[in-house]
């Protein structure tokens, strides 16, 4: 079910910065005609940071209801309260998303065991399929594959985002939580080797604007075509470069706004994208075949 090219979608708001329901609709339709194979809202790529509670749960409502379970959808659910994350959890599973991404709790900078804790107490209180998301830039914290290892121990905790860009991590996961464990990119620049490392798929920003394009590298790869999926990451890596110019989601919000899916718009403190990024965004777009 969690395999190939999921998006870790935006959260489309308007000129004054409200949540912007029917874009996010119809975004989340446009994912799934052009080959998205799981969606991924309200991460850290969907300004989750900065949503209210209240419009945390709707665009996982939203999106719930539009997928109509013709792709799964993993809820973001994260938060460095484990009370918050459980209820977000519980919210998920209420929806009716498929499964749940939990990232390592940030700012408080939990000890491993706090870790485990944490993410026991969460796999006790839903009965999803739950995803670790270990991304040590934002949240300071590292979860150890020994940690992992023994959390996947857990019938409910069955994969990871992991986003430390770290080659090494996927042998490393695989020997602690076992081959049945499902090892996700969190990182678009090393979504075709993680594949060949194991993975089993990517959690990715680029899909958001490129998304058939993610899901045909994908596709290449489970049927052999090694060139191709080759081909596709070259096009796409001065795109990966530019989405992440600039603190994400900025950069791929701007990209989306020339594609017409959204407003460029991002809470603060996310401030608007500086002139040279967007350049660089349009320029990258242009040369992929995204943009005109």
């Amino acid at each position: 079910m969690f395999q190939g090219s999921m998006t870790a979608l935006i959260t489309p708001m308007t000129a004054a910065g409200a949540l912007d329901e029917k874009a996010f609709a119809d975004f989340v339709e446009w994912q799934i005609a052009e080959g998205t194979q799981c969606l991924v809202p309200v991460g850290t790529t969907g300004e989750s940071p900065t949503l209210s509670h209240d419009e945390h749960k709707r665009v996982v409502e939203i999106c719930v209801a539009v997928a109509r379970k013709r792709v799964p959808v993993m809820a973001g659910a994260g938060s460095n309260s484990t009370a918050e994350a459980i209820d977000f959890s519980q919210h998920a599973k209420a929806a009716g998303a498929d499964g749940l991404l939990v990232v390592t709790p940030y700012y408080n900078k939990p000890t491993q065991a706090g870790m485990i804790a944490h993410f026991t107490a969460i796999a006790d209180a839903v009965e999803l399929p739950l995803f670790i998301y270990n991304i040590p830039g934002r949240s300071v914290v590292d979860m150890t594959p020994e940690t992992m290892g023994k959390l996947a121990r857990h019938r409910n905790i069955v994969g990871v985002k992991d986003a430390t860009a770290n080659l090494a991590r996927p042998y490393h996961q695989r020997m602690e939580c076992g081959a049945d464990f499902i090892q996700l990119s969190g990182e678009d620049h090393t979504a075709l080797a993680h594949l060949a490392a194991g993975g089993h798929g990517t959690i990715s920003v680029t899909a958001n604007i490129a998304p058939r394009l993610c899901a045909e590298l994908h596709r290449a790869w489970r049927e052999g075509r090694v060139k191709d999926a080759q081909a596709i990451q070259d096009r796409l890596t001065p795109v990966h470069d530019a989405m992440f110019c600039e603190t994400s989601p900025g950069p791929v919000k701007y990209a989306a706004s020339l594609l017409g899916r959204s407003t460029e718009f991002c809470r603060l403190p996310m401030a608007p994208v500086a002139d040279p990024t967007k350049l660089r965004v349009r320029e990258a777009m242009v040369g992929a075949g995204l943009l005109n």
